[in-house]
């Protein structure tokens, strides 16, 4: 039985993945190509995660596609108008009926004598194993781990008589009204979960180790519905996404150039919404902003939550658990019915399946990419990585425009296949996230793929930057290596041509 062939495969039907799909379609119309994904719907984490309140961290102007226009006045959307978004995306632009969903990639091999990728697929329910082949593989499985979030243990949970919850796993019946809860946390989850339950609880506690940088943001979009009564609805969103990108880039750049002057005005917004009310040391980080993602909170909800009495934080060290709740390192108790553990996330690469050349099983995490898309020394390959200091979205929708650039330059020039290769001695030890200074970022150092020193090996997010050299610079580049079918590399051929 021959095994099916299609021109790209994408894996993961989430955010990235389905915005791969519809540049494909619209920019290499020609190709065949299917969607793989794990779960049983669209969405990939907006699928995942279910827990109350549970919304974007970005506004959806920039979150959203850019060739798809989000015309909602909500800033930041709920989970299921996220998913709906995807899915509504999928269908108008004729990729959805390409997902086979339930379905996982085990093990993807590039052949070099036959230049394409044989993936290992394994249907969910029955655990029967297929295989399939491509010309183009590309990964859009983000970086979360849907097996597992980061759990860690605590002392004497076990004597704990009540509920013990992750949010990544969040029970559909689990009722907390009337129940005190504690939110183990302090980041993006558990400043979403404590206003969104805090009505329905009967006391509700953010308990954090140390504090995170919290700012809010307008729930509701007025300039944007005000220039809808003059300005057709596409003028509006271009408008609010340029407007969001420049505000964005701006508060990154300057917290980053001027971190003391940004430290205490990000401290001056929380101060003025949370008066006397709320001790400023609950919203004190140690670190400076941006070393680790800013939380964003609609209309300052937690602040109100706090400063209403309706929730509570403190910030100390668990000691241990016990039967009716936590007790903390200082002597206080906290009394609980449900304890949630927002501890974070645990990273994985390529959701999990392994990667191989030739039946030789390949180091993902020893590989650098090239300009943040291609990896390198893997053919035909692109792993599509958002932004961790901006929209995720804004850095999607470029590289798959990027791959889809690459993808129609080597059919113009009759070329079967391309890797990009480094000189020796570019390699550091940093990851592609080190940037970032957030806890799951630094357990996942033996994961995630490396940095190069000098650009296009090291790794920039900056949009201003990234976009130009990915939708502007020529494909055409001394790092890349093109081959025809069967030969060897033809770069020196296609400089003689001037091509």
């Amino acid at each position: 039985m021959a095994i099916p062939f299609y021109d790209v495969i994408i894996g993961g039907a989430g955010l990235s993945g389905i915005g791969m799909a519809c540049h494909l379609a619209q920019k290499c119309p020609n190709k065949s190509f299917a969607v793989i994904e794990r779960r049983d719907d669209i969405g990939g984490t907006w699928d995942l995660f279910r827990y109350p309140g549970i919304r974007s961290d970005s506004d959806m102007f920039t979150f959203g596609y850019d060739f798809r226009p989000w015309h909602d006045l909500s800033v930041l959307a709920d989970g299921t108008s996220i998913k709906n978004y995807i899915k509504d995306t999928a269908k108008e632009f004729s990729v959805y009926d390409e997902i086979q969903f339930s379905t996982s990639i085990i093990h993807a091999d590039w052949d070099t004598q036959k230049q394409t990728w044989t993936l290992t697929l394994e249907d969910n329910d029955s655990q029967q194993q297929r295989q399939v082949e491509c010309q183009f593989f590309v990964p859009c499985t983000g970086y979360y781990n849907h097996a597992e979030g980061h759990r860690p243990s605590f002392p004497n949970e076990d004597s704990f008589k009540g509920q013990i919850i992750h949010p990544q796993f969040w029970p559909n019946d689990l009722d907390y009204k009337g129940k005190k809860v504690v939110v183990i946390g302090s980041g993006a989850t558990a400043v979403t979960l404590v206003p969104a339950m805090a009505e329905d609880c009967a006391e509700i506690t953010m308990l954090q180790r140390s504090p995170s940088y919290v700012f809010s943001v307008p729930a509701f979009d007025a300039l944007s519905k005000w220039l809808g009564f003059i300005m057709p609805k596409k003028w509006v969103f271009n408008l609010a996404r340029k407007r969001n990108i420049f505000l964005q880039r701006a508060l990154y750049k300057v917290s980053k150039r001027y971190p003391n002057a940004m430290r205490r005005f990000f401290l001056w917004t929380v101060k003025r919404q949370v008066g006397d009310k709320v001790d400023m040391k609950h919203f004190t980080p140690y670190y400076n902003p941006w070393d680790q993602r800013l939380c964003a909170v609609p209309d300052g909800d937690l602040f109100e939550a706090l400063s209403s009495s309706q929730a509570n934080i403190v910030t100390d060290t668990i000691k241990q658990f016990d039967e009716t709740g936590i007790k903390l390192d200082s002597g206080q108790h906290l009394d609980a019915d449900i304890i949630i553990t927002a501890t974070g996330l645990s990273l994985q690469v390529l959701g999990g399946m392994t990667l191989g050349q030739d039946g030789q099983q390949q180091a993902f995490s020893e590989r650098m990419t090239y300009k943040g898309v291609l990896v390198e020394d893997v053919p035909n390959f692109a792993y599509i990585f958002g932004y961790t200091n901006a929209p995720w979205t804004l850095k999607a929708d470029i590289a798959s425009r990027y791959v889809c650039r690459l993808i129609n330059y080597m059919d113009e020039n009759q070329l079967q296949s391309v890797y990009p290769h480094a000189d020796a001695g570019q390699k550091t030890d940093a990851t592609v996230m080190d940037e970032m200074q957030s806890g799951y970022i630094k357990r996942a150092k033996d994961v995630l793929p490396k940095q190069g020193k000098d650009v296009p090996w090291r790794v920039l997010n900056k949009y201003e930057i990234d976009k130009k050299m990915l939708l502007k610079q020529p494909i055409e580049d001394s790092p890349l290596v093109f081959l025809r079918k069967n030969e060897n590399s033809i770069v020196e051929e296609l400089q003689q041509a001037n091509l």
